[in-house]
C-alpha cells in the first residue's frame, strides 16, 4: 500500500502543514496541491458546495501530486467517512468531538475490524492506495478529532485514550465561542491559549499529533517552535 507521507514526516519528528480548500473545483484543489504542501484538507463542512461527487474529484485531483490527501467531513457521521475514504482520502478531520463516546464512533468508522467497523469495499482507494488496501489501511489512514468546546478540552484524556484515534485538531472559532472570549486570528486571549496548550500537552503525553488552523507563515513558525 501507498504509504502515508505524513506518518513518516511525523515519525521522522517532523512537523507537517497541511493547505485547506473550501471549493469544489478539482481544478483549484490540484492547483493547491502543487503548491508545496505536505496535505491538502477538502473541507466539506464549510466549504462552499463541496458534496461527495465534488470531493471525489478534488481527491482525484490532488492525487496528482505527494501531497497527502484528506477531508474535513461534515459531521461525525459514519456515512460520510466510509465515503471519502473508499473515495480515496488517506485521512478525515472529525468536527465537534467531545468525548470518548463520539471519538470512539469517529475512529471506529476508519477503521476495519476488528479495531474498528469500516465496511469493506474500498473502490476508489484501491486504485490510489495499491492493491493490498485492505490489509494495511489501519495502519495509514489518519483520524483526526476536532477539539472544539470546552466540554472537550475537560474530557481529553478520555478522548486521548480512545483506540484510533491518531491526533486532536484545534477549532479555534468554534473553541473560543465554547470558552466565552472574543473570535480572532491566533487567538491570543488567556483562556484560549490556556485551552490550546493544554491540547498540545495531552497530545505530546499521548503519542498523539496536535493541529491547530494558522494565519499564515509566521504563526506556523511560531507553532512549530512551541511544540
Amino acid at each position: 500500500m501507498r504509504p502515508n507521507r505524513l506518518r513518516e514526516l511525523w515519525k521522522a519528528g517532523k512537523p507537517a502543514v497541511a493547505g485547506w480548500i473550501g471549493s469544489g473545483s478539482s481544478y483549484l484543489a490540484e492547483v493547491m496541491a502543487n503548491a508545496g504542501y505536505d496535505a491538502i484538507v477538502i473541507d466539506m463542512q464549510h466549504g462552499a458546495g463541496i458534496t461527495v461527487d465534488r470531493a471525489v474529484a478534488c481527491l482525484q485531483a490532488i492525487s496528482t501530486t505527494s501531497a497527502v490527501p484528506m477531508v474535513r467531513v461534515p459531521w461525525n457521521d459514519p456515512a460520510y467517512i466510509q465515503y471519502v475514504l473508499d473515495a480515496g482520502a488517506y485521512g478525515v478531520v472529525v468536527p465537534l468531538v467531545n468525548n470518548a463516546q463520539d471519538a470512539a464512533r469517529a475512529a471506529g468508522a476508519c477503521k476495519y475490524p476488528p479495531l474498528g467497523y469500516r465496511s469493506a469495499g474500498p473502490n476508489r482507494a484501491r486504485l490510489y492506495g495499491g492493491p493490498d488496501y485492505l490489509q494495511h489501511a489501519n495502519e495509514e489512514v489518519l483520524c483526526f478529532v476536532m477539539i472544539e468546546t470546552q466540554e472537550a478540552v475537560d474530557n481529553l484524556e478520555e478522548i486521548a485514550r480512545v483506540p484510533g484515534v491518531d491526533g486532536f485538531y484545534i477549532g479555534p472559532s468554534d473553541l473560543a465561542i465554547s470558552l466565552g472570549v472574543p473570535m480572532a486570528p491566533d487567538n491570543k486571549h488567556p483562556k484560549h491559549v490556556a485551552a490550546c496548550q493544554r491540547v498540545l500537552e495531552v497530545a505530546k503525553a499521548h503519542g498523539l499529533v496536535p493541529g491547530i488552523h494558522s494565519s499564515g507563515p509566521e504563526e506556523v513558525a511560531r507553532l512549530e517552535a512551541a511544540s
